[in-house]
């Protein structure tokens, strides 16, 4: 009896001690805290690029709506993927930049969870776009007579419409997955932001099953859209190469390489973070840089420079505000 006494005892001290250890307020984001010497200078290139990420992206925005030319299909996807992608980096470069000055980078777990939840939502509905802009190259190159019925500016804003709903389905998902338990200490996140990964195997019950679970929902997420893109490159290319003139190629080539090189950086940084086996090692924090500051300062660039429409517009108006202001 005493021994029976003693053990119940043991196991009402192990599970007080577990309650404890899982009443978690709030995180430490350890981020680049651990590179003390250079965090002032990660802070002024981090805001150099996000300010001109938040330029190219507000200019994209603006000029798809003042210029009635830029109301086409092509157009309107890219205003919704710089949209997308503004909201994007709101989620995580502001918080990463506040704490390269601050010495306390805590964040609250309900914050974490908004975080990862907007985050994950956010990208997925920046693949889904891109995948859309594909289809929408595809209907315009091999399906030049129907286009004009087949994607109508109405049909567009449903597809994005779908993106979103789509991209945040998933989010809430794997959201739901990681914060459906508590987390054990300690609270440290080796990561500058809600990284699932990083924060799953923070929970005190089946981390790795439920780590498992949300890479492949992600991974599944990102091959998906990717082979979708890959398979409208395929038809796009058999048509183009079917064209009889040199010009009628380089054209159509023209209306495709912009999408297909933020395709293949979009996709090629997030396969990068996302598929990593675990045995392979690395930095997270800074493998995580290109995917969610690099990117998206690159896009609104490769789209402005190599698309003559927008270069236009710009143009146009420039010339409309100089003539204003004579």
């Amino acid at each position: 009896m005493e021994l029976e006494g003693m053990m119940l005892s043991e196991i009402s001290d192990m599970q007080t001690m577990k309650v404890n250890q899982t009443v978690l307020k709030e995180f430490i984001l350890v981020g680049f805290s651990v590179y003390p010497r250079v965090q002032a200078f990660l802070f002024v290139a981090f805001l150099c690029l996000y300010l001109l990420t938040l330029t190219g992206n507000l200019a994209i925005m603006g000029l798809t709506w003042v210029d009635r030319s830029l109301h086409t299909p092509m157009y309107l996807f890219l205003g919704a993927l710089s949209f997308s992608e503004t909201c994007y980096t709101l989620t995580i470069i502001p918080k990463m930049l506040a704490d390269l000055l601050t010495e306390n980078k805590s964040i609250s777990v309900m914050g974490c969870g908004l975080q990862m939840c907007f985050f994950l939502g956010l990208g997925g509905t920046n693949c889904i776009i891109l995948t859309l802009m594909g289809y929408d190259r595809f209907l315009a190159i091999c399906n030049p007579l129907r286009y004009p019925l087949l994607m109508t500016n109405g049909v567009c804003g449903q597809l994005v419409a779908s993106a979103w709903g789509g991209g945040f389905l998933i989010s809430l998902i794997e959201t739901a997955l990681i914060f459906r338990g508590s987390f054990c200490s300690p609270n440290l996140v080796k990561h500058f932001f809600c990284h699932m990964r990083t924060v799953v195997r923070l929970a005190c019950i089946d981390s790795d099953l439920t780590e498992s679970i949300v890479t492949m929902i992600s991974v599944s997420g990102l091959m998906g859209t990717f082979l979708l893109i890959i398979i409208t490159y395929v038809f796009i290319l058999s048509t183009v190469f079917r064209i009889p003139s040199a010009k009628g190629k380089q054209k159509a080539f023209s209306t495709c390489a912009s999408h297909l090189t933020v395709v293949i950086i979009h996709f090629g940084f997030a396969a990068i973070v996302y598929m990593k086996p675990e045995t392979s090692g690395g930095d997270d924090t800074l493998m995580s840089v290109p995917y969610t500051v690099i990117t998206p300062f690159l896009s609104p660039l490769i789209f402005s420079l190599r698309n003559k429409d927008m270069k236009n517009s710009f143009r146009k108006v420039l010339g409309k505000r100089s003539f204003l202001n004579k």
